[in-house]
């Protein structure tokens, strides 16, 4: 039940309210507050670019298939931030890409001079769309809950959102209807098997 709960609420733009009644539908009383506390999320949002009364950016870098390789949200827009981006991509990878494709803030360069020299990097306003686009599921996210309350909150809720929709998004090679069905019900699978629900 609660793998199910917290399923609902990171894969579909639902409120925690929503979650109750999609649950109560089926028989399961739940309040939404415990709903609440099952999906980490204790914090209450409010409506804003800022989070906490502070501008912040959602640092993202996705692979050549859209799969969001890593996020992280920071207060500045300068070469610092963007070099603790490109130093937790190499930590994570463990090796450097062929190539990365930013859009034209010039701190990319900048930070990718000094993180990995070696690494080709290109430019341009149009050709970082893959990573542009990755962010809208989780902007739509953001509207259905109003923003987020702190950049802590933020950060807690992406790390569980991105990993699972990478679960679920189905690979740009299987766009038939039956690839994807089948790519779905492996993902469901999957994260029954992690959650413990496939008992």
């Amino acid at each position: 039940m609660i793998s199910n709960a917290v399923w609902l609420y990171f894969r579909f733009p639902l409120s925690l309210r929503l979650v109750e009644e999609m649950l109560l539908e089926r028989g399961i009383v739940v309040s939404y507050e415990a709903i609440r506390r099952w999906v980490g999320n204790s914090d209450r949002p409010t409506r804003s670019n800022s989070v906490a009364g502070r501008k912040h950016w959602l640092w993202r870098a996705v692979d050549q298939d859209g799969y969001v390789l890593d996020e992280i949200v920071q207060s500045r827009r300068d070469t610092k931030a963007a070099k603790r981006l490109l130093i937790r991509l190499l930590k994570k990878a463990g090796m450097p890409p062929k190539r990365i494709i930013t859009d034209k803030l010039r701190s990319y360069g900048a930070a990718k001079r000094d993180v990995m020299p070696a690494v080709a990097h290109r430019s341009h306003k149009g050709l970082n769309n893959r990573a542009e686009n990755s962010h809208l599921p989780l902007r739509n996210r953001e509207r259905t809950m109003q923003g987020f309350r702190s950049a802590g909150s933020l950060q807690r809720f992406i790390s569980i959102f991105s990993e699972l929709r990478n679960l679920f998004v189905t690979p740009h090679h299987k766009r038939s209807a039956l690839a994807t069905h089948i790519h779905r019900i492996r993902a469901i699978a999957h994260w029954k098997a992690v959650t413990g629900a496939a008992a």
